[in-house]
């Protein structure tokens, strides 16, 4: 006979269904409610104990969830870079050198320093 599902899982997944349909969605405002959502019900975890009671698939179910969250994460990451790219491609920027001289500040080495500055 199985173990029923732990009420906290249950939770947690409802809390993930959410995440995942707000990312599909592209809603900022539900990504934020479904994420602060999951992070509430995070915050109510069982007791370590309860992971190790015999029987009880709460360690396997949590292993899924934590599988399933990895996956949204990640992609969260590819529409993030997705966007920058985008970002960057429509809004190109011209990046300050490394070494350049700073707008407004005089050089505290003299000629040494631009000797530098230019190789």
């Amino acid at each position: 006979m199985a173990q029923p599902t732990h009420p906290w899982i249950a939770s947690l997944k409802a809390g993930l269904d959410g995440l995942e349909q707000a990312l599909l969605q592209g809603d900022p405002e539900a990504v934020e409610r479904a994420s602060a959502g999951v992070q509430s019900v995070l915050q109510r975890a069982p007791r370590t104990a309860e992971f190790g009671i015999p029987g009880s698939t709460l360690r396997s179910d949590m292993q899924d969830a934590a599988q399933r969250f990895g996956q949204l994460r990640q992609a969260v990451q590819r529409a993030s870079a997705q966007s920058q790219r985008a970002v960057r491609s429509l809004l190109p920027q011209q990046a300050p050198g490394t070494y350049g001289r700073m707008a407004g500040v005089a050089p505290s080495t003299g000629g040494a320093g631009r000797a530098f500055l230019s190789a």
